[in-house]
């Protein structure tokens, strides 16, 4: 059950082909063999109004946030991360900062309906 939220600023989108990006980063997960394919889901979104530093919005980002239901290893989730900068850096070494962040999900508190 991954969910992949992955946030860019506005430039991003003239200098990385977004939905190739998507698709590597979604294939990384489903490569890893720590899901059900049918589980993996991953999306993007632009942000229009950003800072970072003293660059105001004259800086570029991509930010992942994946989140897992709790119980993998701390390895496994380093694991994942790396694969995932990896990715990164391969569509989009000239963005200013690429950042990756892996959290757990109460497996106890997570509810789902599938139809």
């Amino acid at each position: 059950m991954p969910n992949l939220v992955m946030e860019y600023s506005d430039p991003v989108a003239e200098r990385v082909n977004i939905r190739d990006l998507l698709e590597d980063l979604h294939q990384a997960l489903l490569e890893s063999g720590l899901f059900e394919p049918e589980s993996v889901k991953s999306r993007s979104y632009p942000c229009h109004n950003w800072f970072v530093g003293e660059g105001g919005d004259r800086k570029t980002f991509i930010h992942l946030n994946l989140s897992l239901l709790s119980g993998r290893t701390p390895e496994k989730k380093r694991e994942l991360s790396r694969n995932l900068l990896s990715v990164l850096e391969s569509h989009a070494s000239d963005i200013n900062s690429l950042t990756v962040d892996v959290r757990d999900m109460d497996v106890d508190s997570f509810l789902k309906v599938s139809f």
